[in-house]
C-alpha cells in the first residue's frame, strides 16, 4: 500500500459508517438537545433527526427571539445535515444575544461545520475565556486550525484541552488526525492507540486508527480494527468504506467530503 496523500480538510464523524469524523467533532445526538414544546418532550426528546428539526423548528418559528429555541432548533439542524440553516439560525440569535455563551459555541461549530474555519475560530473564541476555558471547545478551534493547516497551533489548542481533560478520548482522537494531516503517520498511530485504549472510546476512534493503520499499508490489521463489536453488516459497510478511501491517493480529502467537522466524541 502506498502511503502518498495530500494533507486536506478532515475531522471525525459520529457515523458508524463513516472512518473519521469532528467533530471535527459528527454532530449533536438528539438527547443534548435542550428545549421542547411540552414537558413530555422535555422528558423525551426526539431521537429522530428529521423529527427533532420539525419539533424545535416550531418552537423557534413560534418565539424566534427565545435564545433557547434558537439553541435547540440551531443543534437539530446540525444533527439533521442542514449545515448553511442551522449556522443561519444561530447567527441570528448571536446578534440578539451577543453574550450568550452557548449560543456563540453553537454557531461556532456550525460555522465550522460549513467550512467557515477562521470565523469559527473567532467565535468560539468569544465562548470561552482564557480565565474559564472549556476543553471542548479548545478542541474544537483546534481541529479548525488544523483545516486551515496550522498543525502546531492547533496541538497547542489540543495541549490545553487534555490540561483539562487528561486522556479525553476525542482529544487525543483529533491530534491523532492532526498528525496525519502532516503526514507523521506514526505519531498518529501512537496517539490514537492512546485514545482507543481509553475506556470511554467511542466507535470513531476505533474507526481514525484503522484509517491510520491502512494508510501505512497495514490493511489486513486495520480491517481487524474496524470491524471490532459491530454486526456483520455495519461490519462490512465499513470494511468497504475502509477499502475505497485507502484506493484512493487523497484519501483524507475524500473522507472530509462525506461527513461534517467539528465535533468530538461526545462534547459537541
Amino acid at each position: 500500500m502506498r502511503q502518498r496523500f495530500s494533507p486536506a480538510r478532515l475531522l471525525a464523524s459520529a457515523s458508524l459508517v463513516a472512518l473519521l469524523a469532528a467533530g471535527l467533532g459528527g454532530c449533536q445526538t438528539m438527547a443534548d438537545i435542550t428545549g421542547s414544546l411540552t414537558q413530555r418532550a422535555d422528558a423525551a426528546p426526539p431521537t429522530d433527526p428529521v423529527r427533532a428539526a420539525e419539533v424545535y423548528g416550531e418552537r423557534y418559528r413560534a418565539n424566534p427571539k427565545d435564545p433557547n429555541a434558537a439553541l435547540a432548533y440551531g443543534q437539530a439542524l446540525r444533527a439533521n445535515g442542514q449545515r448553511a440553516q442551522a449556522a443561519a439560525v444561530l447567527e441570528q440569535a448571536t446578534i440578539a444575544h451577543p453574550g450568550n455563551k452557548a449560543l456563540l459555541a453553537a454557531y461556532g461549530r456550525a460555522l465550522a461545520d460549513n467550512g467557515n474555519f477562521q470565523q469559527a475560530f473567532d467565535v468560539l473564541s468569544k465562548a470561552h475565556s482564557p480565565d474559564n476555558p472549556d476543553w471542548r471547545l479548545l478542541s474544537v478551534q483546534g481541529t479548525a486550525l488544523d483545516q486551515m493547516g496550522r498543525h502546531e497551533d492547533a496541538r497547542r489548542y489540543y495541549a490545553s484541552a487534555l490540561k483539562i481533560a487528561p486522556g479525553e478520548p476525542g482529544v487525543l482522537s483529533n491530534l491523532g488526525l492532526s498528525y496525519m494531516l502532516s503526514k507523521e503517520l506514526p505519531k498518529a498511530e501512537e496517539t490514537l492507540r492512546q485514545a482507543y485504549a481509553a475506556p470511554n472510546a467511542g466507535p470513531r476512534v476505533r474507526q481514525n486508527l484503522a484509517l491510520v493503520v491502512g494508510l501505512q499499508g497495514r490493511f489486513a490489521e486495520a480491517e481487524t480494527i474496524v470491524k471490532a463489536d459491530l454486526p456483520p453488516e455495519e461490519a462490512a459497510a465499513n470494511v468497504a468504506y475502509l477499502k475505497d478511501m485507502l484506493n484512493r491517493k487523497d484519501a483524507p480529502r475524500a473522507a472530509s467530503r462525506r461527513m461534517p467537522v467539528a465535533s468530538l466524541s461526545q462534547p459537541d
